[in-house]
């Protein structure tokens, strides 16, 4: 008999999957790739900025170069943003590259990380790839319970993970009940807090996690260009921490993993404070715009405050097939959002807010699928 290759608790992971790209559910159901609609990814659907567009075409002409490994432009304009030292700054392919090295950087196999049920599915694999000790506690209505998670945390454990908001589910903590809860953890465990979605909170929520992360040597910051700002396909994250924790995270990140180009958009991109305006204005209309068909159609929802809102389809409390079910209709339409069976919520939907016209086509289409089961 053959040896497996690789360790059993890597052998075990089950492999990330993505939202359905267009060009396969145009082939799958025979549709027109230009009358698709997907919602199913939280990705930005007014696109790039013109901005980023620009300087992306401007650093075309150094492509026969690496990328500055250093990446010193883009890490002075966050410099600059935030006030905080170019060491307090690291970059990654996107914000998922953030998680999986702290989680390499800082957990040792069969030390614990802590997150919550109905958390980001990245951190259940950068747990499982480390053969790190997975501790899952139970969530409150959809959403963290930050003294259960305070509780959870042992002698052995390490890293503790926390979205605000949370995805998929787009609940939220206050600023004050989470900062009291990151003064509690011990020293000796490292706080990711994952702000992925925080250029969508409404002014009176937002708060100073950058102020924190002064006070709070254990605590990393971990943000994104891929949602509002619209920089999904370049990839391209950053974290904020003390030097304590950067520099072992940069002894980790491969040298080149943020390319020429994203490192050019990334930097228009964060100066352009009207489309992060004009982002959030639209997704504001399109969160009322699906909350009320929900309501009108009776489907109980998660209110959110990311891109993307979480309903359950489900007209019993006993159907756990609603959730595939509603979206192979809604597939079948032309319309892609996302199920979320794989976090262990069947009978629900996620959707991302969309241009005026993509959610109104996906309220059609829910309609029907509603309607025929």
């Amino acid at each position: 008999m053959t040896t497996p290759f690789g360790p059993s608790y890597v052998r075990a992971i089950a492999p990330y999957i993505a939202g359905k790209p267009i060009p396969e559910v145009a082939r799958q159901f025979g549709l027109d790739e230009a009358r698709i609609v997907k919602l199913a990814s939280n990705e930005n659907p007014l696109g790039m900025p013109e901005s980023a567009r620009r300087a992306l075409a401007a650093a075309a002409a150094e492509l026969g170069r690496y990328p500055d490994s250093n990446a010193f432009e883009l890490k002075a304009a966050l410099s600059r943003r935030y006030d905080v030292p170019s060491e307090w700054i690291t970059l990654g392919n996107g914000s998922n590259d953030i998680l999986e090295l702290a989680a390499h950087a800082f957990v040792e196999r069969g030390q614990a990380i802590v997150y919550s049920q109905y958390s980001f599915a990245v951190y259940a694999l950068a747990t499982q790839g480390l053969g790190a000790r997975h501790v899952v506690t139970p969530a409150v209505k959809h959403g963290h319970d930050l003294g259960a998670m305070l509780a959870a945390i042992d002698a052995d454990t390490r890293l503790v993970f926390v979205a605000n908001p949370n995805n998929p589910t787009g609940t939220f903590i206050d600023g004050a009940t989470l900062e009291a809860f990151i003064a509690k953890v011990p020293a000796h465990v490292v706080v990711v807090l994952d702000e992925a979605y925080t250029e969508y909170l409404a002014a009176g929520k937002r708060y100073d996690s950058i102020a924190w992360v002064r006070r709070y040597p254990n605590l990393l910051v971990s943000r994104t260009f891929s949602k509002a700002y619209g920089l999904a396909g370049l990839r391209v994250g950053f974290a904020i921490a003390q030097p304590a924790l950067t520099d072992l995270l940069n002894r980790l990140r491969q040298p080149f993993n943020v390319n020429t180009l994203a490192q050019a958009a990334a930097v228009a991109a964060l100066g352009d404070a009207a489309f992060l305006e004009r982002s959030a204005l639209l997704n504001a209309e399109g969160y009322r715009t699906l909350t009320a068909a929900f309501e009108r159609l009776g489907l109980e929802y998660v209110p959110s405050d990311g891109n993307f809102v979480l309903v359950r389809v489900a007209r019993d409390a006993n159907d756990d097939a609603a959730g595939e079910r509603v979206n192979l209709a809604l597939l079948k339409q032309g319309v892609i959002v996302r199920p979320v069976g794989n976090y262990g919520l069947p009978q629900w939907l996620r959707v991302t807010m969309g241009l005026a016209d993509e959610n109104a086509a996906f309220v059609a289409a829910l309609e029907r699928a509603i309607g025929a089961q």
